[in-house]
Formats: C-alpha cells, structure tokens, sequence
C-alpha cells in the first residue's frame, strides 16, 4: 500500500510539473506572438507613412501649369547692330554697355505657361528668375538650343528685351534660368510682368 501511495503521489507530482511547465510554455509562445503582432502593427505603420509621404512627394512635383498673361518669347539672334534697329527689321532694340543696339531675330518660340517661376539669387548681389516649362514647351526650348549652340537667344516680353544670353549647351530638362544684371526688384517686376500681376 505505501508503494502505491508513493505511485500515485509521484504521478500527481509529475503531473503538476507538466501542468506547470504547459503553463509557463503557453506564457512563453504568448510573448513572442505579441511582439510578432507589434512588429506587424508597426511594419503596417511604416508602410502606410511611405506611402502617404511618396504620394504627398508625387502631388507636389505636379501642380498645374500657370498661365502667363506677358508670353515670354525665345528668338535667336541672328545679328547684334549698334544702334536703334531700323523701321521694317525683324529685331528689337535694347540697351548694350556701349548704348542701344539692334538684335536681329528669326523665328523662336512662345511660352505661354510653365509649371514654376520663381525668384533666386545668382552670382553676387545679381538675381535670376527660374521658370520650370511645360512638356510641350521643354521640348520645344531643348530643339531650339540644340540648333543654337553657340548663338545667343534673346528673351523678350511685351516687344521689349529682358535679356541676351549665350547658348553654351543644350536645355534639355525644361528649367529655364533667366539671368542678366538684376536686382531683386528688377526680378520680381520680370516675374510680375510675366504673371500679370
């Protein structure tokens, strides 16, 4: 009987032991499916803040084109003339160091919109106004200074001349910079007269 007793005390022992050792399993499996759902919950949350962050990037490189109320022509300058340009010469006068001058023009193109304008500082004290173009007109502007390589453009608003510049390499990415001697003021007038505000 006493063999029997140890038995049966010995097998509710162990029992106890297993019931113990299931219990401290259960707790240990629940720790890990707890930080495993963390980590889910926390992934979900990274996942949905790129998301909304490349979407919010996406949005702001695509505004709508501005309109323009002054186009902004870009002619090629064929010839510079010292002096007012003569009545009947395709070209437009505008001031030089040495006083006016005529910039003979041919055929150009017209900007009529674009996507950004903006006022930046240049070299110096000097200021430029940088104009991001529509496709239509990126394509346009990069054909017109891959032929003029070498040439100067002209960049004239309501029949006056802002500036000359020397084509160096073509302009391909549709930013425009248009530089000269400007002041601050001087820019955000070009800017004003091209919004028509």
């Amino acid at each position: 009987m006493e063999r029997a007793r140890r038995a049966d005390a010995l097998r509710r022992l162990q029992e106890q032991r297993r019931a113990r050792a299931g219990l401290h399993r259960r707790r240990r499996d629940a720790r890990p499916r707890s930080a495993l759902l963390g980590l889910v919950i926390a992934l979900g949350v990274l996942i949905a803040a790129v998301v909304a962050t490349g979407t919010l990037i996406v949005t702001s490189q695509t505004s709508d084109p501005v309109p323009l109320t002054s186009p902004l022509h870009v002619y090629p300058v064929t010839q510079v003339i010292s002096g007012a340009c003569p009545a009947g010469t395709q070209g437009i006068t505008g001031q030089t160091v040495a006083g006016p001058a005529c910039y003979q023009l041919s055929s150009g193109i017209r900007i009529s919109q674009v996507t950004e304008m903006r006022v930046q500082r240049g070299g110096s004290a000097d200021h430029n106004v940088a104009i991001d173009l529509v496709d239509q007109d990126r394509r346009a502007f990069g054909d017109l200074t891959r032929v003029t390589r070498g040439r100067t453009l002209a960049f004239v608003v309501r029949d006056q001349l802002v500036t000359a510049a020397r084509v160096t390499t073509p302009i391909t990415n549709g930013r425009v910079v248009v530089t000269g001697r400007f002041s601050r003021a001087d820019a955000d007038r070009l800017v004003r007269t091209l919004r028509g505000t």
